[in-house]
């Protein structure tokens, strides 16, 4: 299913500390994914959507299951970013977001990225529970 709802975007603002700087100032360059994870999860939240209940009740986890990701300019210590996401498929077990990452609406990074629900038992590819998937319905008026 492709999405296209404004509702299924998200945007939130992260300062760049020194910790996620190289020794030049500059942002690692695995950093700015442990930035668009934070984007990821506030969304969730932003929809009711709490990853350790769901670990806890369900038994299922998000993991992420394929990236695609562009590094077009640096970002710098001290620097304000824009986290933007929004998700572009929901599947069955699946959900595919594209994420930029901005300063002063200058794109310093985009990514299309994978996040598969896994069953934490086994590991294995499991459904998004029903309870999360009406959560995700309710804003595509599936």
């Amino acid at each position: 299913m492709l999405i296209t709802s404004l509702e299924f975007r998200h945007s939130m603002t992260v300062r760049v500390y020194y910790e996620d700087t190289d020794a030049g100032g500059i942002v690692f360059y695995a950093n700015y994914l442990k930035f668009m994870e934070r984007g990821r999860t506030e969304w969730l939240r932003s929809l009711g959507v709490n990853q350790s209940e769901v670990a806890r009740e369900f038994q299922r986890v998000f993991i992420v299951t394929g990236l695609d990701i562009r590094y077009k300019k640096s970002a710098k210590l001290d620097d304000l970013l824009e986290i933007n996401s929004a998700v572009t498929r929901l599947g069955r077990a699946s959900l595919h977001f594209a994420q930029t990452i901005t300063r002063d609406g200058e794109l310093l990074t985009e990514s299309n990225i994978q996040i598969g629900c896994v069953d934490t038992v086994n590991m294995r590819v499991a459904a998004i529970p029903e309870s999360v998937r009406i959560k995700f319905a309710v804003i595509t008026q599936e």
